[in-house]
């Protein structure tokens, strides 16, 4: 049985988007199989694709077309309205939403957006369509310039109108409620509805939310661009209209203006190109010229020379109409708007019962560890005992971004290497919610311990010719200066390779950390989250031909990192051939290396050589290894060589959409773990945490031997 819900409103600009990423974030942890669904949308067969389909399909990877995600388009129910077709609205609508549902385990349907000019008309359609699809409803409101009383009278009309067509109300969102209302109107709403056991959440304003990026300013001024293209997601927080002296203009700048001057102003374009390089002033989001005119010849040569230039946009309004227009325009959510998307989900975590909504979700039959449950996990995981974190690469802007996410959320500690300032001038330029002065800052060089770090480094390498002088040049780079910090305890872990080399992470950590007993080298794994299910790869990045020996080690490894993360490992080590049938060199030394990891852990449930169908499908495993533990069922999966191993794990996770988590370093005494200088902040957020659960799984077994030594024979 598929189980649904409705977000309904009665009015345009509710902040529908917020709820929609809230609740489809949610349903991801019990299931994969989620829809999308909006009942009427505005536009034409061939116009601009309706935005909250776009964001929920692609931030959520939801496995539907946009053309089975929407019922009709406005004009199309106008025509059959007039048409006195009524009940064919309802029936397209209700066959679209059936064909979606047929492949989904819950659906999410989201009113329409109440910008027609017969709203009276709009909501009675809404009504009928839930009524007829008969999903439960969350009522969405806007709390937004309304008093206590505005908002619940407005409640109260919606909830009549629902009850009289014998809709189930399932929860009451206000939004966008100032500060000063929000414990007074979670009272009122709790005294008038509590026994109805209503999910009741009151979201606070959150002007960010509604900010525009320079984009939509372009794109809803219809205005040209001069300049600044790779700045256009720069977000406008206000507007200033500067035509006074430069030097009384520029007192009045402030966070994320968008300066609106006349386009014969040069002198005021060129204050505020430098006025954005200055780190004496604040950061803006761009420049609009009003007026149609172009800049002079020698301005345009002066900015066509900037590096990162702001974007200048030009329009042909006079100064007037066109900072009324641009004061008009909304903000919104739309896909790859990273910031507003986790600034949403951040006010739905913190504003909207979670344990309402769950039990509602609670009905959706699991299939499995979904990759969102198992992420969520890592989050929770890492926070149940706060780790150490050094980041190295301090002034890289998504490893800020990631930062702010992991300190909002309380996942970890951090330490950032690099200067105060060129960290500040980062999240400055690129409008990063942090605060330098609350950021556990090191400069190498200058840090107290730095002295102490090279003579450490010193005695670790001079039987390789180390001098003294050179230990302390390799500790002013921040990798040495970072796996340092580990290796000496003032940090649990270290997170590296957004912009180093997987060589310049790797080659400290074994100069200095080294593997763990019973270890000879360090390998990798890919956490590899499936549809419904997790499995671990191992080596996809780091060794590129292991011996037996070595292979061997990797399979154990990989095996200790699946526990560590909640996976049980059933080992498959792989190859061109299924048990004993194979012959030949790589045949060979895959079965040896399964016989020595066998005798090193009897214990562990290992195959190989086994090939991938034998190791996956039970019924080839039933043909092929009739009687293995492994085959059919493995959770983790060792290559024979890194060419066998990359090319794997990129073409599930092609194929399939399958989310790739890695590289996992594994083998070393303290955890230090790369990234792809390609990463995104979503994946720097993940292997800080999984970093953390290293560390914590270290800590524990530390725990454990001291327990050992101290008890009784």
């Amino acid at each position: 049985m598929t189980i649904s819900l409705y977000i309904s409103t009665l009015e345009a600009d509710s902040g529908k988007a917020l709820l929609a990423l809230g609740i489809i974030e949610q349903a991801l942890l019990k299931t994969t199989k989620v829809g999308f669904f909006r009942p009427l949308i505005k536009g034409t067969s061939t116009g601009d694709k309706d935005k909250d389909i776009e964001l929920m399909i692609t931030h959520f990877n939801l496995k539907q077309n946009y053309e089975d995600s929407y019922g009709l388009l406005e004009s199309e129910v106008m025509q059959l309205i007039n048409q006195h077709k009524h009940e064919k609205v309802l029936e397209k609508i209700i066959t679209k939403y059936k064909a979606l549902e047929a492949n989904c385990d819950f659906i999410l349907c989201e009113c329409s957006d109440y910008l027609g000019q017969s709203l009276a008309l709009e909501f009675d359609l809404n009504l009928e369509i839930v009524h007829n699809l008969g999903c439960p409803i969350i009522l969405l409101t806007n709390g937004y310039q309304k008093n206590i009383e505005e908002i619940t009278s407005t409640i109260q009309i919606a909830l009549d109108a629902y009850q009289e067509k014998n809709c189930q109300i399932m929860g009451i969102v206000v939004n966008k409620v100032v500060s000063e209302q929000i414990n007074e109107l979670n009272q009122v709403l709790a005294s008038e509805y509590d026994q109805f056991n209503y999910l009741l959440s009151v979201i606070p304003y959150t002007p960010k939310l509604e900010n525009p990026r320079v984009r939509e300013v372009a794109a809803q001024l219809q205005a040209s661009l001069i300049d600044g293209e790779k700045k256009l997601d720069n977000l406008v927080s206000d507007y200033l209209i500067t035509a006074m002296q430069v030097s009384n203009a520029l007192n009045w700048l402030e966070d994320g203006q968008l300066i609106i001057t006349p386009g014969d102003r040069g002198d005021i374009i060129l204050a505020m190109l430098q006025a954005e390089h200055s780190a004496n002033y604040p950061s803006l989001a761009g420049i609009l010229l009003s007026g149609g005119f172009p800049p002079e010849p020698s301005i345009m040569k002066l900015i066509d020379g900037l590096a990162h230039p702001l974007p200048i946009l030009s329009v042909e309004t006079d100064t007037y109409t066109t900072a009324t227009q641009a004061k008009e325009i909304k903000g919104s959510i739309v896909a790859g708007d990273i910031e507003k998307i986790r600034l949403s989900l951040e006010l739905f975590a913190e504003y909207v019962d979670g344990s309402k909504l769950e039990k509602r979700l609670g009905e959706i039959k699991s299939h499995g560890i979904t990759p969102k449950m198992f992420i969520y996990n890592l989050h929770q995981q890492a926070k149940s005992l706060k780790k150490h974190i050094v980041l190295p690469e301090g002034g890289e802007p998504r490893i800020l971004q990631a930062v702010s996410f992991l300190l909002s959320q309380g996942m970890v500690d951090l330490t950032l290497l690099g200067t105060p300032k060129d960290i500040e001038g980062s999240i400055r330029k690129h409008g990063i919610n942090l605060d330098v002065n609350t950021l556990n800052i090191i400069t190498p060089n200058k840090h107290p311990k730095f002295l102490e770090y090279a003579e450490t480094f010193y005695e670790l390498r001079k039987h390789k010719g180390m001098t003294l002088d050179a230990a302390k040049d390799y500790m002013r780079d921040v990798s040495y200066f970072g796996t340092m910090m580990v290796e000496c305890g003032d940090a649990d872990g270290m997170v590296s390779g957004a912009v180093h080399t997987t060589q310049h992470t790797i080659r400290p950590a074994l100069q200095i950390i080294k593997t763990k007993p019973g270890f000879s080298l360090v390998s990798s794994v890919f956490f590899m989250c499936l549809e419904s299910h997790i499995l671990v790869y191992g080596d996809c990045a780091v060794n590129p031909d292991p011996n037996p020996e070595q292979l061997s080690e990797i399979a154990l490894a990989s095996a200790e990192t699946a526990s560590i993360f909640g996976i049980e490992p059933k080992v498959a080590l792989l190859s061109y051939s299924s048990g004993s049938s194979g012959k030949g060199e790589e045949v060979e030394k895959v079965r040896q290396a399964t016989a020595i990891a066998q005798q090193r852990q009897p214990e562990l449930e290992l195959e190989g050589p086994i090939q991938y169908d034998a190791a996956v499908d039970p019924a080839v495993a039933a043909q092929k290894l009739p009687g293995s533990k492994v085959a059919g069922q493995a959770t983790v999966f060792v290559f024979p060589d890194l060419n066998t191993g990359n090319n794997t794990y990129k073409a599930v996770q092609r194929e399939t959409g399958a989310i790739a988590i890695g590289p996992i370093l594994q083998g070393l005494k303290k955890p230090v773990n790369d990234l792809s200088r390609g990463c995104k902040v979503e994946d720097i957020i993940n292997t800080v945490a999984i970093t953390a659960i290293q560390a914590q799984n270290i800590c524990i077994l530390r725990l454990k031997d001291e327990e050992g030594v101290r008890s009784p024979d």
